[in-house]
């Protein structure tokens, strides 16, 4: 604005580098703040042109207006805009100072822009917008969450063979989890950090979920809240969000909806185990059911509440002792003492003694070996049943001698077959015939073959023999009968043996004087 003696003129500069021509709006918006009369014709008539012009006001006073400036506060409250005007010629200016303290009092109190207010106090420009304060925005959290280190989808999926066919007796359904392991961490909440608007009224971040771990007995929790391990081996579950381990695999049964199972601890099965199935675990496995043509083994003991039928493949191994109630067409190899109520047509092997008791209480076919002794109501079969009880030798030490015994006869078939080359060879050599150099590679092969076998041969000759030296024959090692034993019955003792040749009721087989003798109970 310009104030001369007798007028009043509003001057309309043109827009300078890059700026916008002033608005008709906030002109019409100034004078009418300021209650200054004026011809809206002439305004709309030298609004828009490209050089300066000179609006006359209609206005009784000459006062000379201050440099002034409207005050803009975003509809959520995150910005304060400022729109300067500049002040009537030979107005006063408006000092930094008293902007801040004008902005203070309208209700700015944070955020308050220190630079762009600098700048335009040092190069004023007037009907721009300057942003001379800005809100925080709040930081927005994140939702806790739990990673889990281990399968939690219970859903059985079988194992896909290397040929592309699908096994269904491998069906991942259990995780296994050995002791130490981490099986879940808790990854915090994050509360985010609040803001503030230009008001200086506080933002609250939005709302995040909190959790927790939770757990069942054999894990420990870390003193943060924020790890769980395991405190055993076994397997881990989660059930409703929350962790569980045990030692003890408990499943109905051992068929096609759990497929092989293979376990750190100890089974139970509460039902049957199906043929073709097998059960391996180092703890002890306890079924509830029957056992078919199925492999159990087991670190401890095997029980079997109702018996097996092995159905001639089926199998037990124990690193402690075997019980069921019966056992058919089975084998059955335990490091203590195996004890059942009958035993028919099948391979027992028991580092201590086997025991065959109860109501029927009887061993037909088959053969029944033990360190101590064999305790029996009914031994053989009136059918003539081939049946072999041997007690006195640790049957396991005597198996593994039998192995070593074929291992020997094959490593010795072996040299004997490549020697008549090697015999052909050395002819050949004395006579001057050369070989090739394919034939002198594969002669040395069968040298280097050679070598081996014949001290593979040397080697385990030299540990059987200690074996069998250990095997040792004890003198306490007998075969007791408290009800019948039928002729053809096979009785070994040490490395003595005798074939029953009649019936005979409650006696008992002992060795004396090299021989196997009947006596007496």
């Amino acid at each position: 604005m310009i104030c001369e003696e007798n007028n009043t003129y509003l001057q309309i500069e043109p827009p300078s580098d890059g700026g916008e021509p002033a608005g008709i709006n906030e002109i019409m918006e100034y004078l009418n703040s300021r209650s200054i009369e004026f011809d809206s014709q002439a305004l709309y008539a030298v609004i828009g042109k490209t050089d300066t012009q000179k609006l006359r006001l209609n206005r009784n006073s000459h006062m000379e207006e201050r440099e002034n400036y409207k005050l803009v506060i975003s509809p959520d409250k995150m910005q304060a805009i400022v729109r300067f005007y500049a002040p009537s010629k030979g107005g006063e200016l408006m000092s930094r100072t008293e902007l801040i303290s004008d902005l203070g009092f309208k209700g700015i109190k944070f955020g308050v822009q220190d630079v762009e207010i600098d700048k335009f106090f040092k190069s004023r420009r007037y009907c721009e917008n300057i942003v001379v304060a800005m809100g925080k925005e709040p930081r927005h959290g994140s939702d806790a969450y739990i990673e889990y280190y281990f399968n939690t989808d219970v859903k059985a999926r079988p194992t896909l063979k290397e040929d592309g066919s699908v096994d269904f007796f491998h069906l991942n359904t259990i995780s296994h989890c050995q002791k130490g392991d981490m099986l879940a961490k808790l990854f915090p909440e994050d509360l985010g950090e609040p803001g503030k608007n230009v008001l200086g009224e506080p933002l609250k971040p939005r709302d995040v979920k909190k959790k927790k771990l939770k757990y069942g007995r054999n894990i420990t929790l870390s003193e943060d809240k924020l790890i769980l391990t395991s405190d055993v081996d076994g397997h881990v579950t989660l059930v409703d969000d929350k962790v569980f381990v045990s030692d003890v695999l408990t499943v109905d049964n051992v068929d096609n909806s759990t497929g092989n199972i293979e376990y750190e601890g100890s089974v139970q099965v509460n039902g049957n185990v199906c043929a073709n199935f097998s059960v391996v675990a180092k703890g002890n496995i306890e079924v509830g059911g029957v056992v078919e043509g199925a492999y159990l083994q087991a670190g401890g003991d095997i029980i079997i509440a109702r018996g097996m039928n092995g159905m001639g493949r089926g199998e037990l191994k124990a690193g402690g002792n075997i019980v069921a109630k019966f056992m058919e067409n089975a084998s059955a190899m335990a490091k203590g003492y195996v004890s059942s109520e009958s035993i028919l047509h099948s391979s027992v092997q028991a580092g201590d003694e086997v025991t065959v008791s109860g109501r029927r209480g009887f061993i037909t076919g088959g053969r029944v070996c033990a360190l101590n002794s064999v305790t029996v109501k009914t031994l053989g079969s009136s059918m003539g049943a081939d049946t072999v009880v041997e007690v006195g030798v640790d049957p396991t030490l005597k198996f593994r001698i039998q192995q070593m015994q074929k291992e020997i006869a094959e490593a010795a078939r072996v040299v004997k077959s490549v020697q008549p080359l090697l015999t052909a060879t050395q002819q050949k050599l004395a006579k001057g015939i050369k070989l090739s150099p394919d034939q002198i590679q594969y002669m040395k092969s069968l040298i280097a073959l050679s070598q081996v076998k014949k001290k593979e041969v040397e080697t385990k000759t030299a540990e059987m023999e200690s074996m069998q030296d250990s095997l040792g024959n004890l003198t306490s090692a007998a075969v007791n009968v408290s009800g019948v034993v039928f002729p053809g019955t096979k009785i070994c003792i040490g490395d003595s043996s005798m074939i029953v040749q009649s019936q005979m009721q409650y006696c008992k087989f002992i060795r004396t004087g090299g021989e196997v003798k009947m006596t007496a109970i």
